[in-house]
This record gives C-alpha cells, structure tokens and sequence, in this order.
C-alpha cells in the first residue's frame, strides 16, 4: 500500500465525503489514489487555491466538520496562506494538505519547493511534515483531532512525495472507531459559578455580549435559554450574528463599529458585561479605557489565551460553553430588568428614526444597500445561509438582514478577506446543499476571485450572487470620505460588465439599475433553481451608518 493509498483511505476512515482542491506535480501521486476512490470521495476543482481553502471554510462553517483542502507545492501551498489566516483568526476547523518534493531535494531550491512549514506557523493551529509513509495515518488523525478539538482551527499537513509514493509492506490497521470514543467530563469549579451567579444576579445593568464562540459549541439553545432566564440584553458580535433570530426580543443586534446604537451607547453605562465566546477585538469594543473601571467583566470562553488579552476580566470561566450556560441557566428564574431594558428600546428608536427609516425610505433616485438586503428578507427561504465578503454591502446586510435559523451567516470577520464570500458560498452549498445560500459581494471583492464562476459552472452549484456595485472600493472610499476630507485616492474601480461574464459561464444573470424593477427581479433570482447572478446598480454617494472611528469612542460616533 503507498503513501497515497493510505492517505485516501484516512480521509475514508474519518468520513470525509468532499475535497477541495488543485492538482499539480508535487501532489499528484494522492489525486491518482483520489481517482481509485472516487464514489467515496467527491473531488471539487476550484479555479485557483485561494478558492478551494475559501469553499472549505464555507463547508466548515455550515457542517461543524472540517474543511479539506488539497495544493501542490510551492505556489500551490503559498496561496492558501490568506484562507490559513483566515482560518485560524476565525477559529475555523480545516485539515491542508499540501504536496511537497522529495524528502532529498529539501532545502535544494527544487522546482517549486517552499518551506511551507516554517510559513505557515504563524497562521495555524498545528502544521507537521510527513517524510515517510508509515507516518501518515497518526499524523492525519491527529491532525483531525486537533481541528476540531477545544478552539477550532487550520491544521496543515505537509507530504513530501517519496513518502506519497513509497509502499509500506506491512500495511495499515484502522482502529475500530467505537473504541476511541470516550467522553471525559470536566469537573464543574462550583465555587466559579456561584461567584457568577451571584455577580449577574446583583446587576442592574447588564448587558450580555455573544460571539462566534457559542456557534462553534453547537450551544444556540443554551444561549437562548441562559438569555431568557436572566431576561437580560443580548448584543452580538458580527460573527455571533444568527445565534438568536433577529427578531427575538432580547436580541439587539450587533456591537461594535457598525454595531447598533442602543449597544454602542449603553455598554459604557453597563456595570457587568458577560462576554459570551469572544475576544474583545478592536472593531468590537474601540476605545478600551472608556470602559469604566467600576464595570465588572464576566468573561466565559473555551481558550484561555482570550482571558484578559484586551480587557481586564473580573471573573472568568473557561470550559465548553454548551456545558457551562447549561449550569448556569438552572439558577435563574426570571429577573426584574425592565427599567434597563427600557433604556435599549428607547435609543433602538432614535436609531430607527435616524437611519433606518431614511435609509429604507430613501427619497433618492439611485438603490441603496439596505433597501435591496430589506427585498431580500421578503423573498428568501427561512432555512437560508448568508454569505457575504467584505466592505460596506457586509455591514448593511448584518445590520439589515433577517436571520431567522442557526448556522446561517458566513463571512469573514477577523482577517476581513475580500474575495471570500463567493468560493465560500459555494462550499456552504457543498455542505448544506437543502439549503439557500445568498452571497452578496461588492465590485471590488467579487473581481478577486471570480474566476470560481468556473466552478459554478462545471458542477452545477446553485448559489444566489448579489453584486452591489457601487464602481467604488466602498469602504475605503467611505473612510475618506469621513476621515480624509473627500480625497478619493485610488478608490474608483472600473469594472467590466459582469452580465456578460457570467453568461460566458452558462450562468443566468440581470443587471439591475431602476429602482421600481429591484423588488420584482430579487424575487424572480431568489425563487429560482438555478445559480443565478444579480448585478445590481447602487448608489456611489452612501456610507454604512452609524460608524465609530477607530479606536474612538462612541461620543465620536457618525450618524
């Protein structure tokens, strides 16, 4: 059995159904194994491998199980480095496996060699180089361990190709997986919880913040319940957005620099904030030191790495969330904050008066982003996955969209790729193929990899793309138009007809550019079966409002 054989049949082992990737010389040897076995395992040919670490993510976002990505060396690997980052800053779990040459050529500057290792530290969770094949059954198999184990992440594999073609006489024995399963259950610290039991029930003013972190715990109805038992208000991160529908009552949208309001107000008057499976990141919080020291910070997290890595945590438990909000709701019976809640419904108000009434009732000529995201809410299924990459049309549909089931928002949110959303897309449809995945990408975003159009094609995936073209980098042009009094550098984007692109690509499409015709052709795309592209025509003159500058606080804020 060679390496590659045994490689295969590891990925069989651990119920890998899908893989995308790129084929090249230094690889070659396991896509030969790949072609043995594939009625096992399906095989996705994306058009460039930034793409193919991209539908990963997607496909690990939407499963809980990790992404597989496969590259050739040298070039082939160095461009999975952005989804690597990506990756890890997101906690999403994936297992790369990259080719490389022959263990004798290392450090030879063989054609395409690279020193992926040492390249990819930094950005994963764990990397390793196989040199011989009797290693790679304990090496994959940690690898899926350490993905998906504690705080997900990018795993990198690294296979020289002496050892993907070299026969192991003895064989490999797969372990019988029943065996392996033993669950140890941590002991719960009583003395921690009480001390948080007793701290929220003390409050007066306290706001809950939720992150990613609670997505990852499969612990949505812990949260839930945790909410409605302490009857407290919930603000989300812009990756904790869907843990609670959009329409619950305690939920109050996202905090942070495009957050909502009522949030970015009230924090600063809040005496106990629960952070909830998050890190406290720059974009969510601006300002540290106007947070009064007198506000206690309840911080519950899987990674101990987060604890008081921005903010000084009072109290911190650190474990499985689903386990912890479970503990902790069973000693909560309905608590009187009405007076506090008052407060969030009242300035949810100003900002409903200030922006989004105006913003969707727009007297302008021109489309703006939260009237065609509002369109989209009245036509898409409820079992629906968002899927958006970065800039302005990011933060309108996280403020605007409706999220009405679990699982259902992918973007990226630490490392801020532009070009995610649309190989992303398709590997959340890969993985959840019952379900509508939207993707809404800008011009800008859309044009760094849009070459996976291709992928659409030849595998017949169905996805909904909304391009909001503004011919702007929007977001960078939004900042200068705030920041850098109106000095357009560099931000107008010529763009092609991308109509015409994406019927070269035997994809249907429209433009849109007349505000009466917007209702009716979102409706037509989200009803229909195929893949289907929209381009629709917004207006260049709109900034996503409110904003707090960096590292500002919310006295700064831009309405």
């Amino acid at each position: 059995m060679t390496g590659s054989e045994i490689l295969v049949q590891t990925l069989i082992y651990n119920k890998v159904k899908f893989i995308f990737g790129y084929p090249g010389g230094a690889i070659m040897p396991i896509y030969d194994s790949l072609f043995t076995y594939k009625k096992q395992i399906k095989h996705i040919l994306t058009r460039h491998e930034q793409g193919s670490i991209h539908a990963a993510q997607g496909f690990a976002r939407v499963t809980g199980k990790p992404g597989i990505c496969l590259s050739t060396s040298g070039p082939g690997s160095s461009n999975i480095i952005t989804g690597l980052a990506d990756a890890l800053i997101d906690s999403t779990p994936l297992l790369c496996i990259t080719g490389q040459v022959s263990s004798k050529l290392l450090g030879t500057d063989a054609f395409q060699e690279i020193d992926i290792i040492d390249i990819s530290i930094p950005v994963t969770k764990w990397n390793f180089q196989i040199t011989k094949p009797d290693q790679i059954f304990e090496v994959i198999s940690k690898g899926f361990h350490l993905a998906t184990n504690g705080r997900p992440g990018p795993i990198l594999i690294d296979i020289t190709k002496n050892a993907q073609v070299e026969d192991l006489k003895k064989g490999i024995i797969f372990p019988d997986k029943t065996k392996q399963k033993i669950k140890t259950k941590k002991k719960i610290n009583k003395k921690d919880f009480q001390k948080v039991i007793k701290t929220i029930k003390k409050a007066r003013k306290p706001i809950i913040i939720i992150g990613q972190g609670v997505k990852l715990a499969n612990a949505e109805n812990q949260l839930k319940q945790f909410a409605e038992k302490t009857n407290l208000p919930v603000a989300s991160t812009l990756l904790g957005l869907g843990i609670l529908k959009t329409n619950h009552n305690l939920n109050y949208g996202m905090l942070g620099m495009h957050g909502n309001y009522q949030n970015n107000i009230l924090i600063l008057k809040s005496d106990l904030i629960i952070a909830i499976g998050l890190r406290f990141d720059d974009r969510l919080i601006g300002n540290i030191n106007k947070i009064s020291p007198k506000t206690i910070i309840i911080h519950i997290d899987i990674d101990n790495y987060e604890i008081n890595k921005r903010l000084k945590t009072t109290i911190y438990l650190l474990g499985n969330l689903k386990h912890t909000l479970n503990f902790l709701s069973k000693s909560f019976k309905l608590n009187t904050t009405e007076k506090w809640l008052k407060n969030f419904k009242l300035l949810n108000k100003v900002e409903r008066k200030y922006i989004k009434e105006k913003e969707l009732r727009e007297t302008k000529i021109g489309i703006t982003m939260p009237e065609v995201i509002n369109y989209i809410n009245l036509y898409k299924n409820k079992n629906c996955i968002l899927v958006t990459d970065v800039g302005q049309h990011q933060m309108s549909a996280s403020r605007y969209f409706n999220f009405t089931t679990l699982k259902s928002q992918i973007t990226s949110g630490g490392l801020g790729t532009m070009g995610f959303a649309l190989p992303a897309a398709i590997g959340a449809k890969i993985g959840a193929k019952r379900r509508q995945v939207i993707c809404i990408v800008g011009d800008g975003g859309f044009q760094m990899t849009i070459q996976e159009l291709g992928t659409i094609m030849q595998y017949e995936i169905p996805i909904k793309i909304i391009i909001l073209n503004n011919n702007f980098l929007g977001m960078v042009k939004q900042w200068q138009d705030l920041f850098f009094n109106r000095r357009f550098s560099n931000t107008k984007i010529y763009n092609p007809n991308f109509t015409n692109i994406s019927k070269a690509y035997n994809i249907k499409s429209k433009k849109v550019f007349i505000k009466e015709n917007l209702k009716q052709d979102i409706k037509e795309m989200l009803k229909s079966k195929e893949a289907f592209l929209i381009e629709i025509l917004v207006e260049k003159e709109y900034n996503t409002l409110p904003m707090i500058p960096t590292e500002k606080s919310v006295s700064k804020i831009c309405f």
